[in-house]
């Protein structure tokens, strides 16, 4: 069964790409990973925790006398949500007017255009 898609908040985001990227951690361990890029005190860092916490979307897990937290939802499916939530907030769900936004509002590099071309060919390809 789908889980339902949870609102993780930019700032609960910072401790998720923490344990994304580290995998389990302490939460010392997670204070020292989003405070290098942050200036949030211990008690932020926290605060975040017991949210995501509330949220069930890390777990936490008591080993070695200490409790570890860890993701339950995973990265892609994180993405996967919060990229369809923005399309169909912004562009009524539909790729190409996000695509043409960013082509008039941003130069793309060579490569971009090249890795656009190339998905739309592949795209073509399946249908």
């Amino acid at each position: 069964m789908a889980r339902e898609p949870v609102q993780i908040t930019s700032a609960e985001s910072q401790v998720m790409e923490a344990l994304w990227k580290r995998g389990p951690c302490t939460a010392e361990e997670l204070v020292a990973a989003v405070k290098d890029g942050q200036d949030w005190g211990d008690a932020t860092v926290k605060t975040l925790i017991n949210r995501l916490l509330k949220k069930n979307v890390i777990k936490s897990e008591r080993g070695g006398g200490r409790h570890q937290y860890r993701p339950v939802v995973q990265r892609s499916d994180y993405v996967a949500s919060e990229s369809q939530g923005l399309l169909d907030r912004l562009f009524d769900g539909e790729l190409a007017p996000l695509i043409s936004h960013f082509a008039e509002h941003r130069k793309l590099s060579p490569q971009e255009v090249t890795r656009l071309k190339a998905l739309i060919e592949e795209m073509g390809d399946d249908q």
